[in-house]
């Protein structure tokens, strides 16, 4: 009996994390068919270009600057214990611009966007003004999951070449302006490991966080059910399903662009 309770939840488990996968997959497809097709609310569009990218500046400069001092501090006692302090603005460069940076924004953004398209999409789906839109002939996902996903795909890379900048600046702050290191030997280390390559990296792993932060937070939301709490748990569920698959895509990304 025991054994058999065991293997009817784990079927249970099974078939529906089969079914928020397939139903994940038919709605982003829904979503990307519908950015070539016309036509879209040019309003909307600028306002989600708004909200994910320009109200996210300040959260993705201060964590970028964060993150890059704390590395830095790390980087030079670690390689001070070797007498290879040169080394730490070579090492920061390529830790910026391949991980820190679109991670770091990718993960923010999560936080900060991706729970906002649940939220929003949720409080619809429970008021039922998803439901109107489909009476008034309006295609919901056109209509809704479009014009964030679009701003997603756009903001998080230009949000990643932000926090890379910043974060250029937050190590010259540190190395050079606490710790003495001489400017130029900053500015020459920074880039001496790095090429457009690098760049390419980052801007592709951006691409994909964006995708993730967008189709996850707009499905979550618009799948929400139970009123208030429902809206709470399609927030929460959107932050920890984004959040850990921009970790797993990182690793699968990095692995595929660097060979």
């Amino acid at each position: 009996m025991l054994l058999t309770a065991i293997l009817d939840r784990t079927g249970l488990w099974v078939l529906q994390a089969l079914e928020q996968i397939g139903d994940f997959v038919v709605l982003g497809s829904r979503a990307f068919r519908d950015i070539f097709r016309g036509p879209f609310d040019r309003r909307a569009v600028l306002r989600q270009f708004a909200a994910v990218g320009v109200y996210s500046v300040p959260v993705v400069a201060l964590t970028g600057m964060a993150v890059a001092m704390v590395f830095a501090v790390q980087l030079h006692y670690g390689f001070k214990q070797f007498q290879a302090e040169g080394l730490a603005a070579q090492v920061e460069g390529l830790a910026i611009v391949r991980e820190l940076a679109p991670v770091i924004t990718g993960l923010m953004l999560a936080g900060r966007v991706g729970s906002a398209m649940a939220a929003e999409l949720g409080t619809m789906r429970v008021t039922e003004q998803i439901d109107a839109l489909e009476c008034l002939a309006t295609d919901p996902v056109h209509y809704l999951f479009v014009p964030r996903l679009v701003a997603s795909m756009v903001m998080v890379p230009l949000l990643t070449g932000l926090a890379i900048y910043i974060g250029y600046w937050g190590g010259y702050e540190l190395l050079v302006g606490v710790q003495g290191s001489p400017a130029a030997a900053y500015q020459e280390g920074f880039y001496k490991l790095l090429d457009l390559r690098d760049l390419w990296i980052a801007l592709v792993k951006a691409l994909v966080f964006g995708i993730i932060i967008a189709l996850v937070g707009c499905w979550r939301g618009y799948r929400a059910r139970n009123g208030a709490e429902g809206v709470g748990s399609a927030t929460t569920a959107s932050v920890v399903t984004s959040s850990l698959w921009i970790l797993i895509a990182d690793f699968f990304l990095t692995k595929m662009l660097l060979v």
